[in-house]
């Protein structure tokens, strides 16, 4: 009886698959297919080379063409920039992923998107990095506390419609049926963060907008957001991000 031929080995299929293929084009085809996932991909200069709908859209273009050649600092306000920025340094310098980066934006309805970043590095045949891809998935789309914790869900969408207004660690253990001693180690698990620092972090996003975009004096900002008062304020904001929020209307307003 004449013997079968030895089967390719595993990864020589997989070898043989990728060479006879452009994949480029067909995986952004890809990532299409998947409602609310933002796709992205990005040179050793961090340069946008490829993008799918979903980003280019959520970034205002009227296509991919608009997005490439550029980096984050032509599109994000400056702080937002040179945190993406660091993470990208981090993932080519240590050729790991950086997954699960929890990131904070305001949509155009001026409610706070969560979004789940995850980030990878791209070798070449060489072994040596030529650049990152990653995917990006907002709250609003999936439920992206739902993703990593059911019970979190509903004291997350509560925390964004609510912000602004008195929050108590107790009531939002409440909504997720938890203790707040169980609340406070698994919000810490999911966010990195614990409920209190999120809250405060999210409240210091909203001022970003309202300094960047309104004349409404600091004092009445702080106030809105639900700060005791604007000294208290502005030592938030400036353990944040480094700068007094007057600083940074003055550098925001300098750059357009």
């Amino acid at each position: 009886m004449a013997a079968h031929p030895p089967s390719p080995r595993p990864n020589s299929l997989k070898q043989a698959f990728f060479d006879a293929i452009s994949p480029g084009e067909q995986l952004l085809q890809l990532f299409d297919a998947f409602p609310g996932v933002a796709f992205f991909a990005k040179d050793r200069a961090f340069r946008l080379v490829a993008a799918n709908r979903v980003f280019w859209e959520r970034l205002g273009c009227r296509s991919e063409s608009d997005l490439i050649g550029r980096d984050d600092f032509s599109l994000f306000p400056a702080r937002l920039a040179e945190t993406f920025r660091r993470d990208d340094e981090e993932v080519l310098a240590t050729r790991q992923p950086k997954l699960k980066i929890i990131e904070l934006f305001f949509n155009r309805q001026g409610l706070p998107d969560w979004f789940l970043t995850n980030k990878y590095p791209v070798f070449a045949a060489d072994g040596t990095p030529v650049g990152i891809i990653g995917t990006v998935q907002s709250h609003a789309d999936r439920g992206l506390a739902m993703a990593c914790d059911p019970k979190l869900d509903g004291a997350v969408s509560w925390l964004r419609a609510h912000f602004r207004e008195p929050v108590s660690i107790a009531a939002l253990a409440k909504i997720a049926g938890l203790s707040v001693r169980s609340f406070n180690r698994r919000f810490h698990a999911v966010f990195g963060v614990s409920p209190q620092t999120f809250l405060i972090k999210t409240r210091i996003q909203a001022a970003c907008e309202a300094l960047r975009h309104s004349a409404t004096p600091i004092g009445e900002i702080a106030l809105d957001l639900g700060f005791y008062d604007q000294s208290s304020f502005t030592g938030h904001f400036r353990r944040h991000l480094g700068v007094t929020p007057l600083r940074y209307r003055q550098e925001s307003q300098r750059m357009g």
